[in-house]
């Protein structure tokens, strides 16, 4: 009787062990920080994106605009997933009501959206840039690090074309 218990002990224990390691380790608050911080990033630029690709006036910006949904939709699609696996919970939404770019761009048209979007988009995607590279340098999780930095050439083609977008039209 006193083995059998034993043993059932043991595989208790063997079950425990093995429950541990399969789920994920816990992220590092600043990886976590990261995390949402890039939903949040590409989900913004997505929506700034649908805009300009409907109030641009210009090809180059509307090019921009089709470049930066695409990319930040399939961004947020890969991070969702590395989330998943990481056991991060991350917005799934953002609040276009109280995002103030968002509005000011919902109410222009013309070289005046184009103009600010494109001055817009530099900023927003230095800081993006920025941001990733601390990630990619500083992270602790190896996963949220290469995915930073597999986004930071995306980030930075983004950076240019709104470069050239701020460039009056020739």
């Amino acid at each position: 009787m006193q083995i059998r218990s034993i043993s059932s002990g043991v595989c208790c224990l063997a079950l425990v062990a093995a429950a541990g390691i399969a789920y994920p380790a816990s992220l590092s608050t600043a990886d976590r920080q990261f995390l949402v911080s890039a939903a949040k990033a590409d989900m913004t630029e997505a929506n700034e994106g649908q805009i300009a690709e409907n109030q641009a006036t210009r090809d180059d910006v509307k090019d921009l605009g089709k470049a930066m949904v695409q990319d930040h939709t399939e961004n947020y699609s890969k991070l969702t997933a590395l989330a998943a696996q990481t056991g991060v919970s991350i917005p799934t939404g953002i609040n276009t009501g109280k995002d103030h770019t968002i509005q000011q761009l919902t109410h222009m048209k013309g070289a005046s959206f184009d103009r600010t979007f494109a001055a817009d988009e530099i900023t927003s995607h230095r800081q993006a840039i920025a941001l990733f590279k601390r990630e990619a340098e500083h992270g602790q999780d190896p996963d949220v690090k290469a995915f930073a930095n597999k986004t930071i050439p995306v980030l930075e083609k983004h950076l240019q074309m709104a470069e050239a977008c701020a460039k009056p039209a020739k």
